[in-house]
């Protein structure tokens, strides 16, 4: 793992085998080993590229918002030589996938959109979140982390696969409170990009699981609808990070996917 300094944080990356540019960007209050399953899928025929975003893992913590972390990732890839890439993110991920495309759409080659959604927060969101935010500064991330964990994971892989839930325990638990709460503060005053989605002109894939109740299925067919073109991939016995409860499938569908836009 190295890292740049940009916008006075410095921004925490790993990347891995040589090809195409895939830049992955985790949710919140996650970090980018998020996707280490899905590393191991493409790095023997991508250039696969993982930062930890502000306030997230190895990151320092910086005045954040949806086109912030975009940026960090655009100055990322300068840093790399790198013009154009596929980039794609899960949850809060997702959101600053479309603001790096709403930003830089010339540099976006396709886009990979996982359980995450186009609306902005609604009040009784951005009310929630501000209690989350008083929370994690007074008590640190053990409550937030007890309060989420059932909403990211299906039941099936809370009773039986205790592996997946240590793992994502523990990637939360390693997150700073103040980066924690400077990301809820961001989702919070994040723009709809709704209007956005008709304007999408490169290859997208929508994966989404099916049981999420954070970005419901509904989320996903509405930017499928929208995005001409687009793909919708919904995967059975997943909840909110399918990625990891269900790597096989997502992992196919995302190597089709790029296997097709290279075509």
């Amino acid at each position: 793992m190295t890292s740049i300094h940009v916008d006075n944080v410095d921004i925490a990356y790993t990347e891995y085998g040589a090809g195409p540019a895939v830049v992955l960007l985790h949710g919140y209050p996650f970090n980018q080993t998020l996707w280490s399953g899905q590393v191991e899928a493409l790095k023997n025929s991508y250039r696969v590229i993982t930062p930890d975003l502000r306030g997230h893992g190895e990151s320092t913590i910086g005045p954040a918002s949806m086109n912030r972390m975009a940026a960090d990732v655009a100055s990322l890839l300068d840093a790399l030589g790198i013009e154009r890439v596929v980039i794609g993110g899960l949850s809060m991920g997702g959101y600053v996938t479309l603001a790096f495309y709403r930003l830089f759409p010339q540099r976006v080659h396709s886009l990979i959109l996982a359980d995450t959604r186009a609306q902005a927060d609604t009040e009784e969101n951005k009310r929630i979140r501000a209690q989350q935010v008083e929370t994690l500064l007074s008590h640190g991330m053990k409550p937030i982390v007890d309060a989420m964990l059932p909403k990211l994971l299906h039941p099936e892989t809370v009773s039986k696969r205790p592996n997946i839930v240590k793992q994502l325990r523990d990637m939360m638990l390693q997150t700073k409170p103040e980066g924690a709460a400077a990301a809820l503060q961001a989702m919070a005053a994040r723009e709809d990009q709704t209007e956005l989605l008709s304007h999408i002109r490169v290859p997208t894939l929508i994966l989404v699981g099916k049981d999420d109740p954070i970005t419901p299925l509904q989320d996903s067919e509405k930017m499928h609808q929208l995005i001409e073109g687009s793909r919708l991939m919904v995967i059975e016995n997943a909840s909110h990070v399918s990625n990891l409860e269900r790597p096989a499938e997502f992992n196919s569908a995302v190597m089709t996917f790029l296997n097709d836009s290279a075509a």
